[in-house]
């Protein structure tokens, strides 16, 4: 059976769509496949070579049908292109369909001869532009910058010396720290400036401080009883504590009975009550009512009196007349005054030996604070109690001597009291919120009359 070619139709081709629609790009297709194929696995058997087709094979095998040697296999391993050049490779088997492609010239290819060979003599004798001058600031910046920094593992400098070797000490005498740090920069070593808060200790007191002589295995008996009268007197303080919280608490009430206790609320609360004393005070209440009403209607109004001219004059008279007095008065202070240099030396005198007093007394409270522990939490710091054995607790040597002290617990403590830490309490119960149950509208039990009713229905 013949094809049956279709009857092509006369269309316009005068827009982009009616091109698009009606013209046949199927050999186009076709070819633009081929290429990709042969991209692919290279170019058509037709347009090889019998030697990209065939391979003679020029390995020696033995009498028994061994391949090559290992030796032999490595060295050609050895001598094989690396897998990691293919990368560089072009990834496809298409040549570049442009082999002569244009270079850009660079600057200096474009520059005339005679300019270039002018600008090289200039380079010889030093004589730089002003960008490019900046150009070789910038490349030596990070060159000396690199070659003044210690490598790794190098250590070139005193680590506890802190005594600045740049400056003379005749400089850094009278330059503050902040100037000494800006000069510095410049000369291209940087200096960071530490807060105040990690130069200054927390507190005073020491890290580890020294236990008393009287805790030794073996010590002194002078020590130890020093160190029992201590703890002693600490017990005696804290049972007197106690006793003076007793006695203004528990002891200072009596014990009665619940009838005793109820008569004496009964006559408590009916203290006042008899009638007589109600009708004596509500006929009192009368009486200050009646004399308040006529105190009252008595009084009348007086109406604003203007002040004569005669009456502001001598009111302005007398205004002056204690001005010039207070003046007066004011001069013969300043006259008795040159008379009482002595006294006043005095007073002067007392008022300064006040103030010393007074500035010596915030001085020793400062010091006396300072080895105190600060208020970090509303817990106050407790100190832990001192390590102490009695005399029979005592051995004489550390092989029988027994540990009374938790390490942990002492140094937490020591955290605490140099306000590292701030004071707590141990909780091993954690607080959890009350829950509040409710029952909503619609979970709500009816009557039963309505739940009958509602089934019913």
């Amino acid at each position: 059976m013949l094809d049956v070619q279709a009857k092509k139709h006369k269309v316009s081709m005068k827009t982009k769509k009616s091109w698009r629609k009606y013209s046949d790009v199927k050999d186009i297709d076709a070819f633009l496949d081929n290429r990709r194929l042969e991209e692919r696995l290279g170019d058509s058997f037709a347009k090889r070579t019998d030697s990209q087709l065939f391979i003679i094979d020029k390995t020696t095998v033995d009498a028994t049908g061994n391949a090559i040697s290992k030796r032999a296999a490595r060295l050609t391993l050895k001598n094989k292109e690396p897998r990691c050049f293919t990368s560089l490779k072009p990834h496809t088997c298409v040549p570049d369909p442009i082999s002569k492609r244009n270079r850009v010239r660079s600057k200096e290819e474009n520059m005339n001869s005679i300019l270039l060979q002018r600008e090289r003599k200039r380079k010889i004798k030093d004589i730089f532009k002003l960008k490019e001058k900046k150009v070789l600031e910038n490349e030596m910046h990070p060159k000396v910058s690199s070659g003044n920094r210690s490598k790794r593992g190098e250590i070139k400098d005193d680590v506890w010396n802190d005594t600045n070797v740049i400056l003379p000490e005749t400089l850094t005498k009278w330059m503050s720290s902040d100037s000494i740090r800006h000069t510095i920069k410049h000369l291209g070593v940087t200096k960071r400036k530490l807060p105040s808060s990690l130069c200054k200790k927390p507190s005073v007191l020491c890290a580890i401080e020294t236990p008393h002589p009287g805790t030794s295995y073996n010590p002194s008996y002078n020590d130890h009883q020093e160190l029992l009268n201590k703890v002693g007197q600490k017990e005696l303080k804290l049972i007197k504590q106690e006793e003076h919280l007793d006695r203004v608490t528990i002891q200072m009430f009596q014990k009665i009975s619940l009838q005793k206790r109820d008569e004496d609320i009964m006559k408590e609360m009916s203290e006042g009550l008899p009638k007589n004393r109600i009708t004596s005070n509500f006929k009192s209440n009368e009486y200050y009512d009646q004399e308040d009403s006529i105190e009252i209607t008595n009084n009348k109004s007086i109406k604003n009196a203007k002040k004569t001219l005669v009456q502001r004059r001598k009111q302005r008279e007398q205004k002056q007349a204690a001005n010039e007095r207070a003046l007066m008065k004011l001069e013969k202070k300043k006259v008795s005054d040159i008379y009482k240099l002595k006294v006043l030396q005095m007073q002067i005198e007392v008022n300064e030996r006040k103030q010393e007093f007074l500035r010596q007394k915030r001085i020793k409270k400062y010091e006396r604070e300072s080895l105190m522990p600060k208020t970090l939490s509303k817990t106050s710091f407790e100190p832990i109690d001192p390590d102490f054995q009695l005399a029979e607790e005592l051995t004489g040597n550390l092989r029988n001597c027994k540990p009374s002290k938790n390490l942990l617990k002492e140094r937490y403590k020591s955290f605490q009291q140099r306000n590292i830490v701030a004071p707590t309490v141990i909780k091993l119960k954690r607080d959890k919120a009350k829950m509040k149950k409710f029952i909503k509208s619609d979970h709500k039990i009816k009557n039963l009359d309505d739940i009958k009713a509602t089934t019913i229905f």
